[in-house]
């Protein structure tokens, strides 16, 4: 079965490729960490790159990383920044929700750069894909995950996709020690949207919801039971969420049963009658591979292949 277009998609805007020897912002939109700076300089500086640390990384406001303002600021001076070529989460936690009404996406939009973090980041991805209208990236927090002694495969597919390695007509690379799970066979093209799960089901109802029409829904979790990842999808199928979707791509769906969830995605996504692809390495896990939200893919969920259908970065 091949999910077709129903409607003229228009790619995202792709963003300015990370150049060689570049500056890396990094923000803390969400919750508090300990940043271990002369670690992190020396691992940027050992890959070629210069590292600019906004403020609110070091403050820290009971479960946020510093107040809402500073919080904000960083993130509008680190797009602001002409110096700085790419912006890196330092986090996830909570916290980024608090921002969304008050983010200058005009500023955003003419600025546009590579913007990556996953988890409570999420909703900063589809916030800027519903009003900035440009590709950011699903992808390693710094701590965690670069700073983390995570697996090649998280780095390699972090600096191809963001160095403009990935192009237009690219299967994107999978690590076969992990194999992927055809729930339902097809092929679907759309537009790569989503991340967090609960964070997509939190956005409901507000302005920042994900506009679902024509997606490939990617979705991954942590400590969420087998139980509310089936709540969390069953308020976006009555919501009508799902039946906008053209297909999905199941992340890393952190502490649930395999095979379970395996049965779960079957029961939600048989009736929908689209390509369902399950296991991809992307989200909290080891490793997480970096996914281009608001990119023309092709979904083939029976060749267990994801193809991106457009450029993501361009190079200077």
């Amino acid at each position: 079965m091949t999910v077709r277009p129903t409607h003229t998609l228009f790619p995202h805007t792709p963003v300015p490729a990370l150049p060689r020897e570049g500056m890396i912002g990094v923000i803390a939109p969400a919750g508090p960490a300990a940043l271990d700076t002369d670690k992190a300089i020396a691992w940027m500086r050992a890959r070629g790159y210069a590292l600019r640390i906004f403020p609110g990384v070091y403050e820290q406001d009971g479960y946020l990383a510093g107040s809402d303002d500073v919080r904000l600021n960083d993130l509008h001076a680190a797009f602001a920044d002409c110096e700085v070529d790419a912006i890196i989460c330092l986090r996830g936690g909570y916290g980024t929700p608090r921002l969304l009404d008050r983010i200058d996406f005009e500023l955003l939009q003419n600025n546009a750069k590579p913007f990556i973090g996953y988890s409570d980041i999420t909703a900063l991805h589809l916030a800027i894909s519903r009003y900035a209208g440009f590709v950011t990236f699903h992808g390693p927090l710094l701590n965690a995950d670069l700073l983390g002694d995570k697996q090649k495969p998280t780095e390699a597919s972090f600096f191809n996709m963001l160095r403009g390695q990935v192009k237009a007509g690219s299967v994107l690379t999978h690590p076969v020690a992990y194999p992927l799970t055809t729930i339902e066979p097809g092929i679907a093209h759309g537009r790569l949207l989503g991340g967090n799960l609960a964070m997509i089901a939190a956005t409901m109802g507000t302005p920042y919801e994900m506009d679902a029409e024509g997606v490939i829904l990617f979705i991954e979790d942590i400590n969420e039971p087998l139980y509310r990842i089936d709540r969390l999808l069953t308020q976006l199928r009555l919501a009508g969420t799902l039946g906008k979707l053209r297909g999905v791509l199941v992340g890393d769906v952190a502490g649930v049963d395999t095979v379970a969830l395996g049965r779960l995605l079957k029961q939600t996504f048989e009736p929908l009658r689209i390509p369902v692809l399950s296991g991809w390495r992307s989200g909290h896990c080891d490793p997480n591979l970096t996914l281009p939200m608001g990119a023309l893919v092709r979904l083939d969920a029976g060749s267990k292949e994801l193809v991106l259908e457009q450029d993501v970065v361009v190079k200077a």
